[in-house]
């Protein structure tokens, strides 16, 4: 039986780009990438950390006061204090900095100053501790009574047994239990305990979203919480793939991708347009890391998950409901691709194996199609294995997990237009999305 739509391939070995939540994962991240926003990594207690985080920071910043004080000011004295030959100067006068009264007039209206200040009610911090694990992510607040929307990665250690606190911007904090988590589009929903009077984020148009637009990023990267970052957006329906679920289907969306300074830690968190309305949770980075056990951070490639396709998702989650998404009921890999274990170099490859041929150069980029399930709706439309897909109503795909990544953008039931091309020739066919619910 078919899963839920998926390359039939190894993700790292074809995607065009991955990146991975938090953490490193169990297997440690691929060589080349750094660890993503969020990850519930192994840490100290989270008073102990609290405490040493705070107090390390007090220690540095006090520190880079003294210096650049002593620095900028007692450098700016002496240069002032001689002639341009270098020689003191006769008249033994010093020049000293002055220090001006400056007004702190309202922020401009679409500024990143009047975002900020509108959105980080809205924005929580939330601390999970598993078994043997403990991780810090962020949230969006959604209701007044302390819904909250995050990444499935951030909360997904305490799923099995753990303890979440949520801390708010005011500084109060509360425990919080999971409503639902959806791994296939990295989101959950979490119910703060015992809140009121909390100011919900507002919610814009994703779909509305320009290249070049700017936005801004709020959480808390390496727990410092409440930071603020803007940019701007670089790319839309970027195929983003961060891995599986325990049935082998993977986690791809199709994201924004902004220069916004995203960092471990800002998981779960809002990226927001100049009217301060939430159109992103942050979920990921790609990093200049080597894998090498530390944890990276931005290089401007950070991509978040758009609002629009997962709204309904969400609004299973709240009620409790098992999440449904859109699918076309077959397997795909990128044209060409081949699953097999690639070996050494050379022309003997292992001994006593004779050497395979190279995987045949694609001529058409998309998704092929690999296994076409019994009673599937793409099936049934026509669609045969072999057949590549280009297109999918006005957007273009290029991989396999630009197909997965835009029939998730979808609902069950919706009327799509599929273009594919079979022996050379493109052709077109008009079909309903299968929904990925389980009958009872």
């Amino acid at each position: 039986m078919i899963e839920n739509d998926r390359p039939s391939h190894d993700p790292q070995d074809t995607a065009p780009l991955h990146a991975y939540p938090a953490g490193p994962p169990p297997s440690g991240p691929p060589a080349g990438w750094g660890t993503a926003p969020g990850s519930p990594s192994p840490q100290p207690a989270a008073s102990d950390r609290a405490r040493g985080r705070k107090g390390f920071a007090a220690a540095v910043l006090a520190g880079a006061l003294v210096v650049g004080g002593g620095a900028g000011v007692g450098g700016a004295a002496l240069w002032s204090a001689y002639d341009d030959d270098g020689t003191a100067g006769g008249s033994g006068a010093v020049a000293a900095s002055p220090v001006v009264s400056t007004s702190d007039d309202p922020a401009p209206e679409g500024s990143v100053e009047q975002v900020a200040a509108a959105v980080l009610p809205s924005v929580v911090q939330i601390e999970v501790r598993g078994t043997q694990e403990a991780g810090s992510g962020s949230g969006i607040v959604l209701s007044s009574d302390g819904l909250v929307l995050t990444n499935n990665h951030v909360i997904e250690l305490a799923a099995d047994g753990g303890e979440i606190a949520v801390a708010f911007s005011d500084g109060s904090r509360a425990s919080a239990e999971i409503l639902g988590r959806d791994p296939l589009t990295d989101t959950a929903v979490i119910q703060a305990q015992d809140v009121e009077d909390l100011t919900p984020a507002t919610i814009g148009d994703s779909g509305a979203l320009d290249v070049g637009e700017q936005v801004v990023a709020i959480g808390s990267p390496f727990g410092l919480e409440s930071t603020v970052t803007s940019g701007i957006v670089s790319a839309l329906d970027r195929p983003v793939n961060v891995g599986t679920d325990d049935e082998q289907n993977s986690t791809t969306y199709p994201a924004i991708q902004t220069d916004a300074a995203i960092n471990p830690g800002n998981s779960g968190g809002p990226l927001v347009n100049m009217a301060g309305q939430v159109i992103g949770i942050n979920s990921s980075i790609r990093t200049s890391s080597t894998g090498l056990g530390g944890e990276g951070g931005s290089i401007g490639l950070g991509f978040a998950i758009p609002m629009a396709p997962v709204l309904p998702i969400v609004d299973q989650m709240k009620m409790g409901e098992e999440p449904t998404h859109a699918r076309l009921g077959i397997s795909v890999s990128d044209p060409g691709a081949r699953g097999s274990v690639q070996l050494p170099e050379g022309p003997g490859g292992f001994p006593g194996q004779e050497p395979e041929e190279e995987a045949p150069t694609a001529d058409v980029m998309g998704a092929q199609v690999q296994e076409v399930g019994e009673g599937s709706t793409a099936g049934e439309a026509g669609i045969e294995v072999g057949d590549v897909i280009t297109g999918v109503d006005d957007r273009t795909i290029t991989s396999a997990d630009s197909l997965v990544a835009t029939i998730r953008s979808y609902r069950p039931g919706d009327e799509v237009t599929v273009t594919f091309v079979r022996d050379g020739e493109e052709q077109t066919v008009d079909l309903e999305l299968d929904s990925d619910a389980t009958d009872d």
